[in-house]
């Protein structure tokens, strides 16, 4: 399975993670919805259960994917700042670029 990250989401995650309240818990990508050949993603700190495979990143930062599911494979992680501030997580692997 595969993630990438970009600089500005990595950034931003970092921060997160360094938190206190954060220590030993990872990034999870989660599907929040998921219709025809493509999905809806979130964004969770937890720790890896069995069914679950952990991708280390070129950002340093471990994602944790539910193990078998093909739309999660390939997700990419941006941060952005215009139009609106916040994460936007796509799957161009799958097709998914964001832009329905």
């Amino acid at each position: 399975m595969n993630c990438k990250i970009t600089r500005n989401a990595a950034k931003v995650l970092k921060l997160e993670l360094d938190k206190e309240e954060n220590q030993g818990k990872s990034l999870r990508v989660v599907i929040t919805h998921a219709h025809g050949d493509h999905a809806h993603y979130g964004l969770d700190l937890d720790t890896p259960k069995e069914t679950d495979t952990v991708v280390s990143t070129d950002k340093g930062i471990d994602v944790i994917l539910e193990s078998g599911q093909p739309l999660l494979d390939g997700v990419k992680i941006d941060y952005l700042y215009f139009p609106e501030e916040g994460f936007v997580i796509t799957n161009p692997s799958q097709g998914n670029h964001g832009d329905h």
